[in-house]
């Protein structure tokens, strides 16, 4: 957990195959703690074809039988067949603005919303930001992404930085920010 801290989480992210190796692992996390998935990470590359949405989009009903059957990720049926549905509409909001990353990151102008909680306790589960991009998704057929699991989709893919202000992740005190959210 320490290194994915310190390596990964909260960094701006803009490669489409790590948005969607983040919305499958988010969705995969609902009810879970995220160390039980940060474990089974290598588990789903391997199982999702490297996270390439084209791939696992095309995933059938063969290849949903023998991911249920992968000890290496979480076996649950509707967490598997929405990840293939994700997959679906992923590559749609790509044909429709180039790329996930152009159309993620219109949501906040392309620029992270820094927030500097003083502890994780300030860290909020979900944001009107969350809401507006929650709504947006399920709109072009998504599941799994629930507000509370955008939010820390966003942060995840550094879209928004909740690094604490004592962390050395966090900004400088002059680059506080938050933003509102652009309509989509």
């Amino acid at each position: 957990m320490i290194e994915y801290h310190d390596r990964e989480w909260g960094r701006p992210q803009h490669d489409d195959r790590v948005l969607f190796e983040f919305i499958v692992l988010e969705g995969a996390q609902a009810g879970l703690s995220w160390s039980t998935i940060l474990h089974r990470r290598e588990g789903y590359r391997r199982a999702y074809r490297g996270f390439d949405p084209a791939k696992v989009a095309r995933f059938g009903e063969r290849e949903i039988a023998k991911l249920l059957a992968d000890e290496r990720i979480i076996r649950n049926r509707a967490k598997i067949v929405w990840s293939v549905r994700n997959a679906q509409a992923f590559l749609g909001v790509q044909r429709e603005h180039g790329s996930f990353d152009a159309y993620l990151w219109s949501f906040v102008r392309g620029e992270p919303v820094v927030n500097r909680p003083r502890t994780s306790a300030d860290v909020p589960a979900r944001t009107e930001l969350s809401d507006a991009l929650s709504k947006d998704l399920r709109k072009r057929g998504f599941g799994f992404v629930g507000s509370t699991i955008c939010y820390a989709f966003l942060q995840a893919t550094g879209v928004v930085n909740d690094h604490a202000a004592s962390c050395f992740l966090a900004p400088p005190p002059g680059k506080r920010r938050a933003r509102g959210v652009t309509a989509h």
